[in-house]
């Protein structure tokens, strides 16, 4: 057998070498010349699968080690018999620690008082609950809107997008990419949100109008930004204007990691019943990167800020991407990852 894997996925060297041929490369520079002869293909979101990338080739399934399917044709794939499996649920607790560390970073520099206030969540699944829950602990109301998960369970929990636009002081996108949600936030999405208050997008850029974004953002409070329109060719414009800007590493911790290429390994390891790593998990070869449990009960606006940036401060990630949005991509390549926190 063959396998195809991106380079900058971690813990995956040596892995498979025992039971296939591995060709490492670049997940942008993976061509279908590589993949003619393979039967898997491990990757990210850089490696665009689409009919002309696969027809004819041998690839019989696809892992991508990301939440998001966005950069795979799975209609297509579905049609040619292409296996295809995302890791679920792997950044979940990155994301929520982002979300927090950032917003209670930008309140504070701005001097925004968070106690009382309201939080909207867009979709609530894996990384929405993981947000939803922390919110819940640190004293703000919650506003959810998700309607697959509304219909499917009913309404009660849930509410409809203008009332949540119109009552939230925070706003935080964890919805995914489909034809609804391209671009919900536009104009009018903007309009209906409060003066002053908090927009965080750290699910897909193209959820977001970022032209619209621009026209509001003197309307609104803090505007913190992970996922972008054009990746690595971002807005460089929407760079220097958004409150906080990072290069979509909301959910690059190293529990993160290490669960992404566990649900890749694993998938790909069933498939072809390689029964050794069926339930392989990288080992932590970091000890001061360990998740750690933190106490907030009863910590004043100003201790709970401090205690999020020491356990990830925020502000060093979006300096180093303001100084150069060029290097959108190495950023992400060389990313220390950071420990997950959680309560």
């Amino acid at each position: 057998m063959k396998f195809v894997i991106d380079s900058a996925i971690p813990f995956i060297n040596g892995v498979f070498e025992p039971y296939a041929d591995i060709l490492y490369k670049e997940g942008a520079l993976i061509e279908r010349e590589d993949i003619i002869d393979a039967d898997a293909l491990i990757i990210r979101t850089r490696t665009r699968c689409n009919s002309s990338f696969l027809e004819d080739t041998r690839v019989k399934i696809i892992a991508t080690a990301t939440i998001g399917t966005d950069h795979i044709d799975t209609v297509w794939c579905k049609e040619h018999g292409i296996f295809f499996q995302n890791a679920s649920g792997c950044n979940s607790g990155g994301v929520m620690n982002y979300v927090f560390s950032a917003l209670y970073g930008a309140a504070s520099r701005e001097r925004i008082p968070l106690s009382g206030a309201t939080m909207g969540i867009l979709g609530v699944g894996n990384a929405g609950s993981r947000v939803e829950n922390m919110a819940r602990h640190l004293g703000f109301k919650v506003l959810l809107y998700d309607p697959p998960r509304a219909e499917e369970e009913g309404p009660a929990q849930f509410t409809d997008l203008d009332t949540l636009l119109r009552n939230s002081d925070v706003v935080s996108m964890h919805l995914p990419l489909n034809p609804v949600t391209r671009h919900l936030a536009d104009a009018g999405f903007f309009q209906k949100m409060k003066f002053g208050a908090v927009f965080i997008n750290t699910s897909h850029g193209e959820l977001v109008d970022e032209d619209a974004l621009l026209d509001a953002i003197p309307k609104l409070g803090p505007v913190i930004i992970d996922t972008w329109h054009n990746e690595p060719d971002v807005n460089r414009d929407l760079v220097k204007k958004v409150s906080i800007a990072t290069p979509h590493i909301a959910g690059y911790s190293y529990q993160g990691k290490q669960r992404s290429t566990a649900a890749v390994v694993r998938s790909v390891a069933r498939f072809f019943k390689i029964e050794p790593l069926y339930e392989f998990f990288p080992p932590a070869e970091i000890k001061e990167l360990e998740a750690v449990k933190l106490n907030l009960s009863g910590l004043p606006q100003g201790q709970i800020t401090s205690v999020f940036q020491y356990n990830y401060p925020v502000f060093t990630d979006d300096f180093m991407f303001r100084v150069a949005p060029e290097k959108f991509d190495e950023l992400r390549k060389n990313y220390r990852y950071r420990r997950e926190f959680f309560i």
